[in-house]
């Protein structure tokens, strides 16, 4: 979802690391950013999430009714590789992928909704879930770098993110099974916190990874789990019905999908309940912060399981405070417009700030409105879409000559709190 990345070593670090024990001591030499292109939403360097910030920029304007500028579109369509995949970013895509490109499912999955969303590219589309498809774990599951130096095995929130692409693009995640036969389901499954979880108040969450043979609550890995196990993307339409969330419903419904997603959203509306936000701890600090992302996250998975008045303390929350973490983020403001519009919120009057405009000034100028989108966004092509804002932050190992780097987002992190 919207800042969703799990807690994975730098994809450059492979190469920082080359020649790094024998000059251990002496300062990295720092890599040029590449130039800004112009169909590319954001100033930052899109080193790490180019195609991630491009897809949530390109959801957010069509969520909103305004249709993107072809050259953004044309930009992202631009960066898959020819096996159907997408890196995190290409800066020279006349050069194709090869083992030193970081191959990304999360932003494989996250431009399959966007692409399904604006229509036009079925081909794109039909190549990347092929690709998605032919990286599949056998238990049943995705990493998010198959097959590359940094493949951690199966985690949550790469597998719910890939089953969220394929629903979207009318596949039937369940039916899809690996070479031992598991589904998705059965891999995304294992990782929820049962019944005899401790303590208590965890029960229903997902783990990103098991840590020490454990599984920890994470609430970036447990609102994309609760969107794969409704069937959606991130781009949902208000619900029909209003009720509170109610907990993990014990004994369980094994290998349900749609139960356990009712608990992953009865656990982030306790999560919420306390300061209206969920908070994280940080690489550097060791008191928690509020985590805007994962909020935002949070707030579209209650209101596509039906809770809106569960979202509702959250929904306020970051109206008041996210001004500020969304300003020139494109991500960001992407991901708050899928916010608003999953709870029937209109997001030219978010709090202070109109998203929509806002997210305009990121990225070269819409071609033209299109009305609001009624229903969920690419219905044509998908039922809902995908959601994420990322930021990236390199750990201090790096920056102490050891080659080593820390890439962080608000839904990629495997300690969250």
């Amino acid at each position: 979802m919207n800042v969703r990345r799990s807690a994975a070593t730098l994809a450059a670090s492979a190469v920082l690391c080359v020649g790094a024990a024998p000059a251990a001591l002496a300062a990295p030499v720092p890599t040029p950013a590449p130039a800004i292109p112009s169909g590319l939403f954001g100033k930052g360097d899109p080193t790490y999430d180019g195609v991630w910030r491009q897809s949530f920029a390109l959801l957010g304007q069509h969520t909103a009714g305004v249709k993107p500028a072809p050259q953004a579109v044309d930009w992202l369509v631009g960066q898959q590789c020819a096996n159907g995949s997408f890196a995190s970013f290409r800066e020279n895509t006349a050069k194709d992928c090869d083992a030193s490109v970081f191959i990304d499912s999360n932003a494989t999955a996250v431009a399959v909704q966007a692409l399904a969303a604006v229509g036009g590219h079925d081909e794109t589309v039909k190549k990347a879930v092929g690709w998605l498809k032919s990286v599949q774990n056998e238990d049943g599951g995705w990493s998010n770098n198959p097959g590359g130096a940094m493949d951690g095995g199966t985690d949550a929130d790469s597998t719910a993110l890939v089953i969220s692409a394929l629903t979207v693009v009318g596949e039937k995640p369940a039916e899809f099974k690996s070479k031992a036969g598991k589904s998705p389901y059965e891999a995304l499954l294992a990782f929820q916190l049962g019944c005899s979880a401790e303590p208590a108040a965890d029960r229903g969450a997902f783990a990103f990874q098991p840590a020490d043979g454990k599984l920890s609550a994470n609430a970036g890995a447990t609102a994309a789990a609760a969107l794969a196990g409704l069937g959606k993307g991130t781009v949902v339409s208000p619900a029909a019905t209003d009720t509170p969330a109610a907990p993990l419903t014990c004994p369980a419904t094994a290998g349900d999908p749609a139960a356990a997603a009712q608990g992953a959203a009865g656990y982030l509306a306790e999560a919420l309940k306390k300061d209206g936000h969920l908070t994280a701890v940080t690489p550097g600090s060791d008191q928690p912060t509020a985590d805007t992302g994962n909020t935002a996250d949070a707030v579209i998975s209650l209101a596509a399981a039906g809770h809106k008045q569960s979202a509702a303390g959250a929904l306020e929350w970051l109206k008041a405070n996210s001004a500020e973490w969304a300003k020139g983020n494109p991500a960001g403001l992407g991901t708050l417009i899928l916010a608003a519009h999953a709870t029937g919120t209109d997001p030219k009057a978010f709090g202070s700030t109109d998203l929509v405009a806002a997210l305009n000034a990121t990225g070269p100028e819409p071609a033209k409105a299109t009305g609001s989108q009624e229903g969920d966004s690419g219905k044509k092509t998908s039922e809902d879409s995908g959601n994420k804002n990322v930021w990236w932050m390199i750990g201090a190992g790096a920056a102490a000559g050891m080659g080593i780097g820390i890439v962080l987002s608000g839904r990629r992190k495997k300690n969250q709190l």
